[in-house]
């Protein structure tokens, strides 16, 4: 399992009972993941004193109940990043905190590169990759369906100081983006997406994982530069396994380009208990440069 253990503005505090307890910089909130099977080995005070708790309604969706009045938005900082949290109405807050190990493995490859790399980040969300990509000093693509998060994504450029660096953003269904790309003939050294299990894109387009996910990798194939650097798709769909999604690399990206492959869960450090807490899994394809 691939840990995001070098955080210091979160930690993940203790879980149980369907529920995970976290501290996201000065806030503490009680949110729930439907991995945690087992129940809490002591609801201390602790859990007690989270600041709000988000209840899921057995019918679909949920709500917060706030404990304390809240800001509306904080920012919080992983090495020089900063990015800003907000409690939503489904739950999340804009950043998924164990993607931290990604951020740091791709900032390593771009800075190893010795060139300049051109990454496309797509399904890109609010931008926690394109983020970490500019940082490193690539030049960045950042494309999602929803207006509300590139928007958010923009907010997290601009705190991490990064508003200088050629960041373009994009709001589009990423196939029909990444088609219009092919027919231009623009190439890219790196690409990371995030799919979702099922999706629409702004004109309603369907995207369904198991359907799209291996001719959407094999199309990337196209816009991919003779020399890439790597692919990196990360996946909360329940069901795939990382020798799926190894299988899924290896068939396309593998085929065309060679490279290595190295797929596995990823996850957070439950401090209660010293356990880790699944989170997901990733796909990495890198060249052998």
């Amino acid at each position: 399992m691939y840990i995001a253990d070098k955080w210091t503005d979160y930690e993940l505090l203790d879980t149980g009972d369907g529920d995970k307890l976290e501290r996201w910089g000065h806030v503490i909130l009680r949110r729930p993941d439907p991995q945690i099977i087992w129940p809490i080995t002591k609801e201390t005070g602790m859990w007690k004193q989270a600041d709000a708790h988000y209840h899921r309604s057995s019918s679909g969706g949920g709500q917060w109940d706030f404990h304390k009045t809240l800001p509306e938005k904080w920012t919080l900082s992983y090495g020089d990043l900063r990015f800003q949290i907000r409690p939503t109405n489904f739950k999340h807050t804009g950043l998924f905190p164990e993607q931290a190990v990604n951020w740091s493995w791709m900032m390593d490859r771009i800075r190893e590169a010795n060139r300049p790399i051109r990454v496309l980040n797509l399904f890109a969300y609010t931008g926690g990759a394109t983020v970490a990509a500019a940082a490193a000093g690539a030049e960045v693509c950042h494309v999602d369906a929803a207006k509300g998060m590139v928007q958010w994504a923009k907010e997290n450029i601009q705190l991490s100081g990064l508003e200088q660096k050629p960041v373009r953003f994009i709001t589009d269904d990423v196939f029909k983006f990444v088609q219009r790309e092919q027919r231009r003939g623009r190439q890219y050294d790196a690409i990371i997406m995030d799919p979702p299990s099922y999706g629409r894109g702004p004109n309603g387009e369907m995207w369904k994982l198991e359907q799209n996910l291996y001719p959407f990798l094999e199309f990337c194939t196209s816009i991919l530069s003779p020399n890439p650097l790597f692919v990196l798709v990360n996946s909360y769909t329940t069901g795939l396994s990382p020798s799926v999604l190894h299988n899924l690399l290896h068939m396309t990206i593998g085929r065309k380009f060679g490279g290595s492959i190295h797929c596995g869960e990823i996850g957070l450090p439950i401090t209660q208990s010293g356990l880790n807490l699944p989170c997901g899994i990733l796909g990495r394809w890198e060249s052998k440069e």
